[in-house]
């Protein structure tokens, strides 16, 4: 949020030093007289970004999917994935996470499958809590 405040005063500077040339219609991220970025500029900007990042060329749009898997790698539950992402259909993550031959791999090595298994096993066997009341009763 203080990201998208900082670009709204921006903004403003923006509209003050255009004064009337300035056309309102709603943009969050416009030209500096207030109609939309064209999609050139926007291009542009991203490949200057992976250039100076030192990354491979690809698309804007493949940001979605990388970001997506990268999730996917970090175990973040599908859910919060839908969040981050903006999707309200969890068919979303079926296209746009991608199952990588490193992921494959991991979950077949023998040391992950017992870092899953313990896991699944502190999930389903928690250890049992006293009871609060003080009872001696365990839940």
């Amino acid at each position: 949020m203080d990201v998208l405040r900082r670009h709204g005063a921006c903004q403003e500077r923006d509209r003050d030093r255009a004064a009337n040339l300035w056309v309102e219609q709603g943009w969050m991220f416009t030209n500096r007289l207030g109609g939309p970025v064209h999609p050139k500029v926007d291009h542009d900007a991203w490949k200057n970004l992976l250039r100076k990042a030192g990354v491979r060329d690809a698309r804007l749009h493949d940001a979605r999917h990388t970001t997506a898997t990268m999730l996917l790698l970090l175990g973040v539950p599908s859910r919060a994935v839908m969040d981050v992402m903006g999707w309200s259909q969890a068919s979303m993550t079926i296209r746009y996470q991608h199952i990588t031959p490193e992921l494959t791999r991991s979950i077949a090595k023998p040391g992950r499958r017992a870092v899953l298994v313990g896991r699944v096993m502190r999930i389903l066997w928690r250890p049992r809590q006293p009871n609060v009341a003080g009872t001696g009763a365990t839940t």
